[in-house]
């Protein structure tokens, strides 16, 4: 088994690389072993899998993948970490080094099968909808998030963290919050708690995405208002959102957080009936 990055052999390439950690980028690195192997197990990550790994950093997470997976594609974004990874996985011949933005990658361009990542908090949601909306053959993600981000992605309808990501997340999978992580599992230490998100791909209702998209981007928009008030613009005035909702079953004074993805569907699906929307669901893989 490969030997894990600690916090005394991190700090050590960091210093060696001349590298200070940038709160900006979101960079928290993982320094305990055993927050890694509980992340890759949560994975369930086997000896058939490619996995993409993105905000690969200085290798923690990376080792511990390729102890277990066929191939592993590493995508950092900061040049200055690039080098350390190659340092620390640069030999390893199941691993792929990738110097890249997470938000201009293709993430489904590398044959992954599955996700597995510490993601930077503030762009942790987005790149998850990134992949699930760009990344079909992607069935599997596993990512250490901030608490309320991993809430966020697995909340339901009347939960406090539900809305716009979790409805759009709901689309393409079912998301559960795995796992708790100490602050201490990182370096430096971040002022905010994290928890680990297990994403499963699922067949996506019979109905394209942008329109659900649309729809519940409008809803969220304003969520303090009525969905009669809040998608009047959508559906072209109050009036025709309040026929709208109604033939969904849903009342028009409705507010969006207490709405599942089946009554999102139902006003996507009126709105879809008058508009070209492309079919460009992402089908869950074949069992």
């Amino acid at each position: 088994m490969t030997e894990l990055l600690g916090a005394r052999r991190l700090r050590a390439l960091l210093d060696a690389h001349g590298i200070r950690p940038r709160r900006e980028l979101g960079q928290n690195f993982v320094v305990d072993p055993n927050t890694i192997r509980k992340l890759v197990a949560v994975s369930g990550v086997g000896p058939d899998d490619v996995v993409l790994e993105i905000g690969a950093g200085a290798g923690s997470l990376t080792l511990g993948l390729a102890d277990r997976a066929r191939r592993v594609i590493a995508v950092e974004a900061d040049p200055r970490l690039v080098g350390v990874l190659h340092e620390v996985v640069g030999d390893l011949p199941q691993v792929d080094i990738v110097a890249g933005d997470a938000l201009r990658i293709d993430p489904g361009s590398f044959g992954a099968s599955a996700l597995v990542a510490n993601l930077p908090y503030r762009i942790a949601a987005t790149v998850v909808l990134r992949v699930l909306e760009q990344a079909p053959d992607i069935a599997r993600l596993t990512v250490m998030v901030q608490r309320e981000v991993a809430e966020r992605l697995a909340a339901g309808p009347g939960d406090p963290a539900y809305g716009r990501t979790s409805v759009l997340v709901s689309y393409f999978a079912r998301a559960e919050v795995a796992v708790g992580v100490a602050r201490t599992a990182f370096f430096p230490v971040p002022e905010v708690d994290s928890a680990v998100a297990r994403i499963v791909r699922v067949t996506p209702p019979p109905i394209p995405y942008e329109p659900l998209r649309d729809v519940v981007g409008a809803a969220f928009a304003q969520r303090r208002k009525t969905l009669r008030n809040s998608l009047g613009a959508l559906f072209s005035s109050t009036a025709a959102a309040a026929a709208a909702l109604e033939v969904a079953g849903i009342d028009p004074g409705e507010r969006p957080e207490r709405i599942g993805l089946d009554g999102f569907v139902a006003l996507a699906r009126r709105l879809g009936s008058g508009r070209a929307y492309p079919d460009r669901r992402g089908a869950a893989p074949a069992p």
